[in-house]
């Protein structure tokens, strides 16, 4: 039998043991907002010290995590040193999740298992891989322990706003710099490159009146509403701007949220928009933001001239920026990981994954800016709206993480041998 046989004999054997994890970790919730996420730290920790892994637990301070809008952050590294020289390869997931939101059928931190496939938030995205990677490493320490190099766990909590408290405060604290790095993805394509996001908040000024005399208020919401169809008419054209990435289109931009108003007679007088502006890798994201910001201007100018608003009559903007994530363009050292992905991706699942981009936006491009090599690989579908990620009814394909685990576990042997 050979050593790859083995490797998959391993996780065969071992399958039920990974699904129970991973049930495990999906019944902790890790909702983002509000952020409270390190008591999932905790009990992945107590989780994998049972197998002999054990985490160091970085948490973020306090005042830091409270100041960026969440409730707590514990980081936690596991390093499985084999020898001197080699290369150290880390694979990361994140555990922070968006909240599950309505329309699920199943309970959304309840791990169910129903007709092949288990069923939760974060079951695709990414505390799948919290097991893929896992088992993984278990499987090559018990089958085929390299002699040399390292292998790191790196388990974070801050994708979903944007990576910087996470994988990127253990980079900046020089906690961790390994030579090449997978994180977690889906199992059909190797994940080369990603659009980056901007996401801003623009805070709509008017002023409050009752609704039987409208005119003595400035409507806060109809100056919204003109900043938003400037923002969308802005989105019509970005179709004409292709990127050159294969899997990755042109830009787009969405406003996810508004919230404003004080009642339903009262004239509104103020409005809050959030808006995420996808951009693809070609772009320059300080253009980007300078564009937005232009828009509303003249949105806001033209909205007050065409209602002869003036002085403190005039509707006004405040805009913030709440994250900029810069695109991941692939670095010339991935290659080693794109081939043994693909390779073992093939000899596994009997088709060769392509090497893509991917209009999402990732933790990897935090390691990439530091000059970190890294591809985008793990347990879930062939495309996020088959995962349901961010949607309703959450789920991955139980078949698919045992299959990804042995892709893990193959080319790991092959980069560290």
């Amino acid at each position: 039998m050979s050593t790859y046989q083995q490797l998959d004999a391993w996780i065969d054997q071992h399958f039920d043991e990974q699904v129970r994890f991973l049930q495990a970790l999906v019944q902790v919730p890790t909702d983002t907002p509000p952020g409270n996420n390190a008591p999932h730290a905790e009990r992945t920790a107590a989780l994998i010290q049972a197998w002999g892994f054990e985490a160091e637990k970085h948490a973020v301070p306090a005042a830091e995590v409270q100041a960026y809008g969440m409730e707590s952050i514990t980081n936690l590294i596991v390093r499985r040193p084999y020898g001197d020289g080699g290369k150290t390869i880390a694979l990361n997931a994140h555990g922070d999740v968006v909240p599950p939101g309505e329309g699920w059928t199943h309970d959304p931190y309840g791990a169910e298992i129903e007709g092949g496939a288990m069923y939760g938030r974060a079951t695709a995205v990414s505390k799948s891989d919290f097991s893929t990677f896992t088992f993984a490493v278990r499987a090559l320490e018990a089958v085929a322990r390299p002699a040399k190099g390292a292998i790191e766990l790196h388990f974070t909590y801050d994708e979903e706003f944007g990576g910087i408290l996470g994988p990127g405060w253990l980079l900046a604290q020089g906690l961790t710099k390994p030579d090449l790095m997978i994180a977690a993805g889906f199992s059909y394509e190797v994940v080369t490159a990603h659009n980056g996001c901007l996401q801003m908040e623009v805070t709509v000024h008017g002023r409050m009146a009752h609704a039987a005399v409208p005119h003595t208020g400035v409507d806060a919401l109809q100056g919204a509403v003109a900043i938003m169809n400037a923002l969308y008419a802005e989105n019509q054209q970005y179709s004409q701007v292709t990127s050159q990435v294969p899997g990755i289109k042109h830009p787009y931009l969405n406003i996810g949220r508004i919230e404003g108003g004080t009642n339903t007679n009262v004239i509104p007088g103020k409005v809050v928009l959030k808006l995420d502006r996808r951009m693809i890798p070609e772009e320059n994201p300080a253009e980007v933001e300078a564009r937005i910001r232009t828009v509303i201007a003249e949105a806001v100018a033209q909205f007050n001239q065409q209602r002869g608003y003036t002085g403190e009559d005039a509707v006004r903007v405040d805009i913030k920026r709440l994250l900029l994530a810069n695109a991941m363009t692939p670095l010339a050292g991935n290659q080693p990981l794109v081939d043994a992905i693909q390779q073992h991706g093939e000899a596994v699942f009997g088709a060769r994954p392509p090497a893509v981009g991917t209009p999402l936006y990732t933790d990897v491009r935090l390691y990439v800016e530091r000059g970190i090599p890294g591809v985008i690989y793990g347990a879930g579908p062939r495309t996020v709206l088959e995962s349901h990620a961010k949607r309703a009814d959450e789920r991955v394909q139980l078949e698919d993480l045992r299959r990804a685990t042995k892709v893990v576990a193959r080319a790991l042997h092959d980069l560290l041998t």
